[in-house]
């Protein structure tokens, strides 16, 4: 079977979400004085393989349910298109996907054992969230919620505890616009599936508040997202030169207004692509703002 049909299944144009989120995680522990840079990339392969493990078995499971026989696809949403195409067997599909959650817990494990029990939470409630999201939390109201925890906060606080051995209010703060902007990122990518999703089983966000309402309930997490950057370097926690993830407002305007006015039709599509740069640059600045801040430090 032809690599570059696995290669796709895995839907890499998601995976860029990984690799910033252990790059804000140690970002902040580089602020704080502690790097590893063989933690750093064990960090990074460990989240990697969760990642294509969450999006391999999403597939699978939204193919045996037939919500991917249904949806109109775009390139942020409607799944891969492998399955329903008949390019690889659902077996095989399943297996490596829980193949590649396997690979990921034996870093977890490692990082457990050399770093401190204090990373069992943050793995465990990740493995769950991994082969749980599709089967139970897409269906019960809360599959955004862990999509922002086990894609966004926790790895973060991960990457973070494997540099450091701990926590710190300053890590914990540093978590909550990337688990705010991956909720965000699910939530605003369901809105051109919710007939398909309705009809496979699932009750997520956009159903209970309807599209247009959901549109508003988006805009208000974004804006929030960066008034508690602000907010926190107004306080003196978050440093000066965090200020540049600021710089990705004027496309978050982009995608809020797109939300607002075309919520019922797949005119939002441009909105979802505005979105996918808003999460992934918002983070990866706020990571190089703090290294810049150790930098300054640094010289002085």
């Amino acid at each position: 079977m032809s690599l570059r049909v696995w290669f796709l299944e895995t839907r890499p144009q998601f995976l860029l979400l990984s690799i910033v989120l252990v790059f804000l995680g140690t970002s902040v522990a580089v602020y704080e004085g502690y790097f590893n840079l063989t933690y750093f990339f064990l960090a990074l392969v460990g989240l990697l393989l969760l990642h294509i493990s969450v999006n391999i078995l999403n597939d699978y499971f939204d193919f045996k349910s037939g919500i991917d026989m249904e949806t109109k696809r775009t390139p942020f949403s409607g799944g891969s298109g492998i399955l329903p195409a008949g390019l690889l067997k659902p077996s095989s599909v399943y297996k490596f996907g829980v193949v590649c959650l396997l690979s990921g817990l034996l870093i977890g494990a490692f990082f457990t054992i050399v770093r401190g029990l204090l990373l069992l939470p943050i793995i465990v409630i990740g493995a769950i969230s991994v082969y749980f999201y599709t089967t139970h939390f897409a269906k019960y109201m809360v599959g955004e919620l862990f999509a922002g925890l086990g894609m966004g906060a926790l790895p973060v606080l991960g990457a973070y505890f494997v540099q450091s051995g701990g926590y710190t209010l300053l890590v914990i703060v540093a978590s909550i616009p990337p688990l705010i902007l991956t909720h965000n990122l699910l939530f605003l990518n369901e809105f051109p599936d919710v007939e398909p999703d309705k009809k496979g089983g699932r009750k997520n966000l956009v159903m209970v508040l309807g599209k247009e309402r959901a549109s508003k309930v988006y805009s208000i997490l974004t804006i929030a997202v960066y008034c508690w950057i602000v907010a926190w370097i107004g306080m003196g926690l978050i440093p000066l030169p965090a200020l540049l993830s600021l710089m990705t407002a004027p496309i978050a305007i982009k995608a809020i207004n797109g939300s607002l006015k075309n919520y019922s039709d797949l005119r939002i599509v441009p909105a979802l692509g505005a979105n996918v740069i808003v999460v992934l640059a918002t983070q990866a600045l706020l990571g190089v703002g703090f290294l810049v801040a150790s930098f300054l430090t640094s010289i002085q």
